[in-house]
């Protein structure tokens, strides 16, 4: 009786309204990763850009590398009116979220052919709105929840964030499918702007201002020279504390780039070598993709706590490497469904266990002082490894042929796992 009174409990904690709210802010975090990136470059396959362009467009997505460079300023900063209207936290949240609409509806507008450069910087511009809005959504939903709701606001972040994904990713191919790359990307537009109505529904963190905020206090020489000091310097020093620090950041940014380096041609070889169409790939790739990341993110997060941390990530390290060889069955086979599927599934199934420990990783290692700061610095340079050291996969692939890169994509996966050997035998995993 009181296991089924402890459920319903914690059942009914996610139908709370600031559990809903963070589900749908979520969504709008999740939404324009998607249109940055494979979404992109399906739209950069169809305008008949070169593989080497297509790989290029990569670093669009170097904003959420470097977001913890201006998260202190957002942080210290209050917004003229709107903070004083909204509060520090929505403020922010509505200008970035505004500057994607704006942002997004004006790439809508642009043809990647005829003016690559204006495209491309769109979609710079949109990259960095979002990752503004992810600094802020993330300091808005902690302090917004009280220590005991924070394992229940991940669970709806990732949940609202994978949803978001899949509607800008497998729902705006079957959108473009229908009605085209310039009606899809209104259609984003409007989500974002739905976003926005979410924000101003919202309440404001009780407590609003951290502790290290002191660039509004009254004495400006002193307050800039705490803020440099506490926000901008004490976080990394306090990392730097860590033994073998740079050997923990280089695995940080090793470890899953061999995924992401396979992520950025996963569209241009399915749609334009193998030829499925785009509905095939968003009802397999997107749709059912999903559900098999989710289901290995809940195995992952349950293997966290049977086999610790240093052993699930090298199991999932080696099991998700391995099933980038399912591209070259599929590139043997050629056009059929049933090899995709399964492919597509063990891929998913696989990245999602290896997500789920490397994000508990990242997350044990965050002091609970800089909490914020440690997390953002991480996920910055596993974005830079996603992002920057990506970008010579579309020449490779150009240059060598399919079947090289689908090899070197799963060679990637070797130096973060020595590392991670490496790292365990000096006690640091």
């Amino acid at each position: 009786m009181l296991a089924f009174q402890e459920f319903r409990t914690q059942v009914g904690m996610y139908f709370q309204p600031v559990m809903l709210a963070i589900l749908l802010l979520g969504m709008a975090s999740g939404l324009p990763l998607a249109l940055t990136g494979g979404t992109l470059t399906a739209w950069l396959s169809d305008a008949q850009l070169s593989l080497t362009s297509i790989g290029l467009f990569a670093a669009v997505g170097t904003p959420y590398a470097f977001k913890f460079l201006w998260s202190p300023l957002i942080d210290a900063t209050p917004l003229p009116i709107l903070t004083r209207v909204f509060g520090r936290r929505r403020a922010w949240l509505l200008v970035s979220q505004a500057t994607l609409v704006l942002a997004l509806l004006a790439l809508a507008h642009t043809n990647p052919a005829q003016h690559p450069a204006a495209f491309a910087g769109l979609a710079f511009l949109i990259a960095f709105a979002s990752a503004t809005q992810d600094i802020v959504f993330d300091a808005w939903r902690i302090e917004r929840l009280d220590p005991t709701q924070y394992a229940h606001g991940v669970a709806m972040v990732t949940v609202g964030y994978r949803v978001g994904m899949l509607i800008a990713g497998g729902g705006a191919l079957l959108l473009a499918d229908y009605y085209g790359w310039e009606m899809t990307y209104r259609a984003m537009a409007a989500l974002m702007a739905v976003a926005m109505m979410v924000t101003c529904l919202v309440q404001e963190p009780a407590h609003d201002a951290p502790a290290q905020n002191t660039l509004t206090q009254s004495t400006p020489g002193r307050s800039a020279k705490a803020w440099l000091r506490h926000v901008l310097l004490e976080p990394f020093l306090s990392f730097a504390k860590i033994n073998y620090w740079w050997a923990i950041l280089l695995f940080v940014v090793l470890y899953k780039l061999g995924d992401a380096f396979l992520g950025a041609m996963t569209m241009p070889f399915l749609l334009k070598s193998i030829a499925f169409t785009k509905a095939e790939v968003a009802y397999v790739v997107k749709l059912y993709g999903f559900f098999a990341t989710l289901a290995g993110t809940f195995i992952g997060a349950w293997l966290a706590n049977r086999l610790g941390l240093y052993k699930l990530l090298w199991i999932a390290g080696i099991l998700h490497a391995a099933t980038n060889g399912m591209f070259l069955v599929q590139q043997a086979v050629g056009h059929d469904v049933g090899i995709l599927t399964l492919g597509i599934s063990l891929e998913n199934f696989t990245g999602g266990i290896s997500s789920a420990a490397f994000l508990s990783y990242i997350s044990a290692l965050c002091k609970r002082e800089f909490t914020a700061t440690h997390y953002a610095l991480l996920s910055s340079l596993s974005a830079f490894g996603r992002t920057m050291l990506t970008t010579p996969a579309g020449w490779f692939a150009e240059k060598f042929g399919w079947t090289p890169f689908f090899i070197l994509s799963i060679a990637l996966a070797l130096p973060a796992l020595w590392l991670l050997h490496w790292l365990h035998g000096k006690k640091s995993v």
